[in-house]
């Protein structure tokens, strides 16, 4: 059975390779933002990574000429953040990452510790410690339910890639047998939580990505419609590849403009 589809009146757009690359504006971003704010549509911008809050991002994508309320921000800290409230309230945890994460987890009546905590929460950091590893290692060896904000494995850095959240889960799985519980992109509970926040329904919100294996499936698995544009991970050719199919395909996002 096919949910017939509304209008369009929520979107949802992924950050890096959508509207921003390497710090620097994509065309047709600002346009995008504008027509949607012109049009009084409800939106987020989401982002795998948990180092910076919301305030932090809104900063960086004002200087690189986007202007995006802090409140139109979802990221995976956020989304961990939410299912942990939701699943133990006023637990506590043992992070490793950055403000973005531990923020959002203290703003979500979380008590961060590295005693006997009821989670170890890995997010992403530019600077892993083999303690802090290590001590999570412990921690999870005694009991502690493993939680990753996302899977990606590298990162993207002007010197090249570097290693993610999702390459130290793998050493923290290989190390104790437990797998973590991955909250971010390609879980399409990422995409839920931030359409509770907007107060979004499936069949009206689109979500605009760049890459098939983490936005457009997570979108289809979510009920939405997808738009995918090539200005980032996933290139036309690599489309083939897999084993399901964006609403559209689009050069950038400037061509998502005139559809608001």
């Amino acid at each position: 059975m096919t949910t017939e589809r509304g209008p369009a009146e929520c979107w949802l757009t992924d950050m890096d390779g959508v509207l921003v690359h390497e710090g620097q504006p994509l065309p047709g971003a600002a346009e995008f933002l504008a027509r949607l704010v012109e049009r009084k549509r409800r939106f987020l911008v989401l982002t795998n990574n948990s180092i910076f809050t919301p305030r932090d991002l809104a900063a960086r994508l004002a200087y690189s000429g986007l202007q995006v309320p802090e409140e139109s921000i979802w990221t995976s800290a956020l989304a961990t953040a939410h299912f942990l409230a939701s699943q133990a309230p006023g637990g506590s945890a043992y992070v490793i990452g950055e403000a973005g994460l531990t923020t959002a987890l203290y703003e979500a009546g979380y008590t961060l510790t590295d005693t006997a905590p009821d989670y170890v929460v890995l997010g992403e950091t530019r600077t892993y410690s083999f303690e802090a590893i290590t001590r999570a290692i412990r921690l999870v060896g005694a009991g502690a339910r493993f939680i990753a904000t996302n899977p990606d494995v590298t990162s993207p850095s002007p010197e090249g890639p570097l290693p993610a959240t999702g390459s130290v889960a793998a050493m923290i799985t290989k190390a104790t047998g437990a797998q973590p519980y991955f909250v971010g992109k390609p879980n399409p509970m990422m995409f839920r939580s931030a359409m509770n926040r907007i107060e979004a329904h499936s069949e009206t919100t689109v979500m605009i990505g760049d890459r098939m294996d983490t936005d457009v499936v997570a979108g289809i698995e979510a009920g939405l419609e997808t738009i995918l544009v090539l200005t980032g991970s996933t290139k036309a050719g690599d489309i083939a590849r897999f084993p399901f199919r964006p609403s559209r395909v689009l050069d950038s996002i400037a061509d998502v403009v005139d559809l608001i």
